[in-house]
């Protein structure tokens, strides 16, 4: 099982009970935001792998994704220079997850321009699916680059019962196809569940970082 936490960069305080857990985790850290070079650095150190987690356009306009995003109207020249400089700003990084891109991720062509550059910096990809129409991971395969995807949200509800139900469905998802790959954030009620979890599991499953689950498709 491996559990990538997004959204880190706002705070180190978030994450410490994450740390806590003495499990590999991945990390993935917003781009551009106050701490990201710090906690990039922080968490590396610490023995955690991180991830570059790409602002990329949502449908809905209303929504911010962030600095560092890309959008459809972004040029293919316009595209590379945005995810270089967060590459750049965001040290010893080893692959990267979309942050939303609901709409980003459905266009193959621009999608595929991102997974480009990613791939031409030796990284890794995790389609976030969120999207159901995404079509980031299929393309990442075509394109030959190390890819996988996420299976479960573990907390899109924040409340300890709706994790655990989750958590068992990341069971499951093991246990059928042998790995797994949950998405969390770094919120309280996320990592007092996990700890909560791996009382009983710990023991039952191997915990790997994202990597590990990546394939390289050649």
């Amino acid at each position: 099982i491996a559990l990538i936490i997004d959204d880190v960069g706002y705070s180190l305080k978030r994450i410490e009970p994450f740390l806590a857990l003495q499990i590999p985790l991945t990390f993935s850290i917003l781009p551009r935001l106050a701490y990201s070079e710090q906690l990039a650095v922080k968490i590396y150190k610490l023995g955690h792998e991180i991830m570059l987690h790409q602002p990329m356009e949502p449908y809905n306009a209303s929504i911010n994704p962030g600095p560092g995003a890309v959008y459809l109207k972004n040029s293919r020249r316009e595209i590379e220079k945005i995810i270089q400089e967060n590459i750049e700003q965001t040290p010893l990084v080893s692959g990267v997850n979309n942050h939303m891109g609901s709409r980003f991720t459905e266009s193959g062509e621009k999608i595929k321009q991102a997974l480009t550059v990613f791939k031409k910096n030796e990284l890794f990809f995790v389609d976030s699916y969120t999207s159901s129409k995404s079509q980031a991971f299929c393309l990442a395969k075509q394109i030959k680059m190390r890819a996988g995807f996420r299976n479960v949200f573990l907390d899109n509800s924040p409340k300890t019962p709706d994790i655990l139900v989750q958590l068992e469905k990341i069971k499951k998802y093991a246990y059928k196809y042998g790995h797994a790959v949950g998405i969390g954030h770094p919120v309280p009620e996320t990592s007092k569940t996990l700890s909560q979890f791996l009382k009983s599991n710990r023991d039952k499953f191997r915990f790997v970082y994202a990597s590990a689950i990546a394939v390289h498709w050649s």
